[in-house]
């Protein structure tokens, strides 16, 4: 029986479905994996946990979808969806992790930014004519140069040309495609919308850019579309599958929800995020939106483009009232608990749009019943 599988790997757990000739789902298999919060306002992965689960996230799905279709099954194709921005650099010689992944709602790189911010002639929105981002601690280039300056063997690596950066899907489709023996170095349009290096027009790396942040080109992964084959599957259940789409997870939810220009989606997961598609059109945003890729369907294809508005806390939230404060043993035992509260919000912390600052804004109106 031929199958698609498809990876989700998100902030707090990987899950990976199997699809039907129908693209309906027979079989899925998930994996929550521990955050790491080693200060107030930092948010770790360990890569390693993350390559762990997605491993044992394809065997339980497969072995799922080999019982509920009674028949051996064929995966023809792989695709990939990833937590975006949340970035890590990982050596070319033992195609092991120099230090964890920086997840991308954590927030160390404040003083970074706002030294950027005072010494580039454009301030906070110095990048966004060719980025489309502003200087926030959400993107990538920020994190890695934390990583540079912080970190002594990401500092020697970068230096000796060792050093191999990346996002989770670059992760990812390295060490499907073999790691240190062969694995392919790319990331996707949309995920490298989010690191702040790429050329929005141009869909390439911004060379002036780079040199600003101290990123050699031949560190960085090769731009590729939404939907090509990137390599196959070098071993496991899926050994010889063929990886043939990557979408950062906000824009697959674009592309998901099938949003045509003009048309937006919102999601509620552990953040929530806001994307309307805007065609072939790179809009500036007027009140602090993101301009950003929405996909490119192929590598000769035109790219379409979306404007978005972040916020960082909804479902990590409840994550956080259930492992950190203990008043809850479960997630959904938040319902209950919330339909006892009347709240009215006139904030939340962290609010990305418009200001792009993080800082707790939260003020609440309670009546308790």
């Amino acid at each position: 029986m031929k199958c698609i599988a498809a990876i989700d790997q998100g902030t707090q757990s990987t899950r990976v479905f199997i699809f039907d000739h129908n693209a309906q789902p027979i079989a899925s298999h998930q994996e929550q994996f521990k955050q790491k919060y080693p200060k107030a306002g930092w948010s770790e992965h360990d890569p390693l946990v993350i390559w762990d689960s997605v491993k044992t996230c394809i065997a339980g799905a497969v072995a799922a979808a080999k019982t509920t279709a009674g028949e051996a099954i064929k995966v023809v194709g792989l695709g990939i969806t990833n937590q975006r921005e949340t970035t890590l650099v990982w050596s070319r010689s033992t195609g092991l992790p120099l230090y964890n992944a920086i997840v991308w709602l954590d927030n160390r790189t404040t003083g970074i930014c706002h030294r950027l911010v005072h010494e580039l002639s454009g301030g906070k929105d110095h990048f966004r004519p060719v980025t489309g981002l502003p200087i926030s601690t959400y993107f990538s280039a920020y994190k890695y140069t934390w990583l540079r300056e912080n970190v002594a063997e990401v500092a020697q690596a970068v230096a000796s040309g060792d050093a191999m950066f990346g996002t989770i899907d670059s992760w990812l489709i390295y060490n499907l495609t073999g790691g240190t023996k062969g694995g392919v170095h790319v990331t996707d349009v949309t995920n490298a919308s989010r690191t702040n290096f790429m050329d929005l027009a141009t869909l390439s790396w911004h060379e002036p850019t780079l040199k600003l942040f101290q990123a050699p080109r031949s560190m960085m992964p090769r731009i590729v579309s939404n939907a090509e084959v990137y390599g196959h599957v070098s071993e496991g259940p899926l050994k010889g599958a063929p990886i043939a789409g990557c979408l950062g997870d906000q824009m697959a939810a674009l592309l998901g929800q099938r949003a045509a220009p003009g048309e937006a989606k919102n999601t509620y997961g552990t953040g929530c995020f806001m994307l309307l598609n805007t065609g072939s059109q790179l809009v500036p945003s007027k009140h602090g939106l993101l301009t950003t890729l929405a996909y490119k369907l192929g590598p000769t294809a035109a790219p379409s483009y979306a404007l978005e508005g972040s916020v960082a806390v909804a479902g990590l939230g409840i994550s956080w009232l259930r492992d950190n404060l203990r008043i809850i043993d479960s997630a959904d035992e938040s319902e209950a608990i919330a339909n006892l509260v009347s709240i009215r919000a006139s904030g939340l912390s962290v609010l990305y749009v418009s200001l792009w600052v993080v800082a707790a804004v939260a003020s609440f109106e309670q009546d308790i019943t």
